[in-house]
């Protein structure tokens, strides 16, 4: 028996963000980013719909990127003190994130949080509070899934928290909202939504429903991406890529990730590389990796254009170009002296990430370092 698990609104397309006039409710606590949503009007919006709907708001702004425990705890205790029967994530993945792991600690103040880092321990919530997510960027699905990556940063580790208790109740994906996020965000995005595509489908847990989201949202990156990028203008590209990244964020929502996004955890909290722009430097030679594990690879390949698993890799990183995405982590300023004197701590971190358990061949630490020197290097896998 198999459930398929899903916010439990979907409100999509360019002006859906007025759904908010119909929340039922008496107070909602707004949480968000830096400015971007406050000058493009969106957190003013978002307010006065709310307001319309009857519900008194508060805004918990400032969340950084790569969102840390810290912050969290801070978004909590504000919770506790207007004891909203709504929480909003309004902004990007790292608002949205944060606004979940708040979330648990509004509603079960004493938990540990080193006891959340393994899947599925997040207790029963929404005996507080119900969840509304609403992404300003493409890429994540987090509006759909059952999962916040937080930072420790004085450990420099990223932390996936895994449960479906934070699958949103709400899920807002208005094209209009993403309109002036800027070119390169617009890549990384799309690439972290290719990405979700590409794992979710090759996963080792079988799911149709993951297996035709997964096509769709990959043949729908291909073929808008490279436009969202270049002519931000264009609603109908934006609002198509705002729904690949719905449907990535819900195929992996059911059929998990692999060690892509392990790889990328690492790396980001090390050295603040952008999420999507890791997972792109790492998903072709993974896909490479895996190919001895899955007989998948080729339907996604014929889908672009292919017929190997190569053919996909290929494809990924001439999109990947096509963007104006780098090629390697020695491209984004790291040097190799610092990058080898991570390399075991990121390595073993990456082996023990929730995600490597849905990976369709099991790596071992070795295997995990060579595709990091690779990827570093940007060269090409091969099987020795």
């Amino acid at each position: 028996m198999s459930k398929l698990f899903i916010a439990g609104e979907l409100h999509h397309g360019v002006g859906t963000l007025a759904a908010l006039k119909d929340v039922k409710g008496k107070r909602a606590y707004i949480v968000t980013g830096g400015s971007s949503m406050k000058k493009s009007g969106t957190l003013e919006r978002t307010i006065a719909y709310l307001e319309e709907a009857g519900l008194e708001t508060r805004v918990f702004d400032g969340v950084e990127e790569d969102p840390s425990s810290d912050t969290c705890m801070k978004g909590a205790a504000a919770f506790a003190e207007f004891q909203p029967d709504w929480i909003v994530g309004l902004g990007g993945c790292s608002a949205i994130d944060a606004a979940k792991t708040m979330w648990i600690f509004y509603e079960h103040p004493t938990t540990d949080f080193d006891a959340l880092i393994t899947p599925f321990q997040v207790p029963v919530l929404r005996n507080k509070a119900k969840f509304i997510a609403i992404p300003s960027t493409s890429g994540t699905g987090t509006e759909t899934t059952g999962l916040a990556v937080i930072t420790d940063r004085e450990k420099g580790v990223k932390y996936p928290i895994v449960s479906y208790e934070l699958t949103p109740d709400i899920a807002i994906v208005d094209g209009e909202i993403c309109q002036t996020m800027p070119a390169h965000v617009t890549a990384n995005t799309g690439l972290d939504a290719l990405t979700h595509c590409v794992e979710a489908y090759v996963s080792n847990i079988d799911d149709i429903f993951a297996d035709v989201l997964a096509k769709g949202g990959l043949e729908i990156v291909f073929e808008n991406l490279p436009e969202g990028v270049n002519n931000p203008a264009n609603l109908v590209a934006r609002q198509r890529m705002h729904d690949a990244s719905f449907m990535g964020g819900l195929a992996f929502n059911n059929a998990w990730l692999g060690i892509v996004h392990s790889l990328s955890h690492q790396v980001g909290a090390m050295f603040g590389i952008p999420h999507g722009c890791c997972n792109a430097i790492f998903l072709p030679n993974v896909i490479r990796f895996n190919q001895s594990a899955s007989t998948k690879f080729p339907d996604l390949a014929r889908l672009v254009g292919g017929n190997t698993a190569e053919d996909l890799a290929q494809a990924i990183e001439k999109l990947r170009s096509d963007v104006n995405n780098i090629g390697s982590i020695r491209a984004y300023g790291i040097s190799e002296e610092l990058f080898e004197e991570k390399l075991d701590y990121m390595a073993n971190n990456a082996l023990i990430d929730p995600c490597t358990g849905f990976n369709p061949r099991k790596p071992t630490v070795e295997e995990l370092k060579t595709i990091y020197r690779l990827c570093f290097e940007g060269a090409v896998y091969q099987e020795s």
